[in-house]
């Protein structure tokens, strides 16, 4: 099998992309940024995806963007909660990490050539994004074009693909995509502001952009969220 190095939060976007990574027939490495985030919940659910899927690796790669701050999820900045999706649209959220894509696709990338692999999936998504600027197509084409010029592999003349397969899709039909892949969406965990037994809130931006992605797609989602009315 072909390896492929996948971008893996425990989140609903990064699961179903390492579900579409198997299913396309790569070895799937998975890769767990430990960044310093709010929480260590999503670091659990990566752990149960990479179990649940039986993947050939799976890493957690500790650096600390906390030193740097400037982000809700690096620093002691509140998490915005009950936005409406307009107000969503409007500017980039506190809750933008800089630099974090680029970091986060560089660490892979390094293993990649480690490996002798050539492929790199991840998650982000350029519709149901909160405004990231490091989520958009355009990005995902920039780092590609890096990774060419920037590698042993790339210079050698094996062209490295960086594979975003939810770019284009709303929450709606990731979800749907997931679905149709058997993807374990009750082992997963988005929310940015968790309680301490990791249940969603239910209000913060990604939070309300995945229950406004079940219920879209016909489906329920099967986490816990504090306001169980909610889910």
């Amino acid at each position: 099998m072909t390896p492929a190095v996948v971008l893996l939060s425990g989140g609903l976007d990064s699961t179903t992309t390492l579900a579409v990574a198997r299913d396309r027939g790569f070895d799937v490495h998975a890769l767990t940024l430990d960044y310093g985030q709010r929480h260590r919940h999503e670091l659990d659910a990566a752990l149960r995806v990479a179990r649940h899927y039986g993947v050939a690796d799976h890493r957690i790669f500790a650096l600390d963007l906390r030193q740097f701050g400037g982000s809700a999820l690096t620093s002691n900045v509140a998490v915005p909660k009950g936005r409406a999706l307009t107000e969503m649209n409007q500017a980039i959220p506190v809750t933008y990490v800089p630099g974090r894509n680029t970091i986060f696709l560089s660490i892979a990338l390094a293993w990649a050539e480690v490996l002798g692999s050539v492929d790199l999936f991840t998650g982000v998504n350029a519709l149901d994004y909160s405004g990231y600027p490091d989520c958009r197509p355009e990005y995902v084409a920039a780092f590609e074009q890096l990774a060419n010029l920037a590698t042993k592999a790339g210079v050698s003349g094996r062209h490295l693909t960086v594979h975003a397969p939810l770019i284009a899709l709303g929450k709606a039909e990731i979800v749907q995509l997931g679905a149709q892949l058997a993807a374990p969406f009750h082992l997963t965990s988005s929310c940015y502001d968790p309680d301490i037994q990791g249940r969603a809130c239910g209000r913060c931006d990604t939070c309300i952009l995945r229950l406004k992605g079940f219920k879209d797609a016909g489906l329920v989602d099967p986490i816990a969220y504090l306001d169980e009315e909610a889910s």
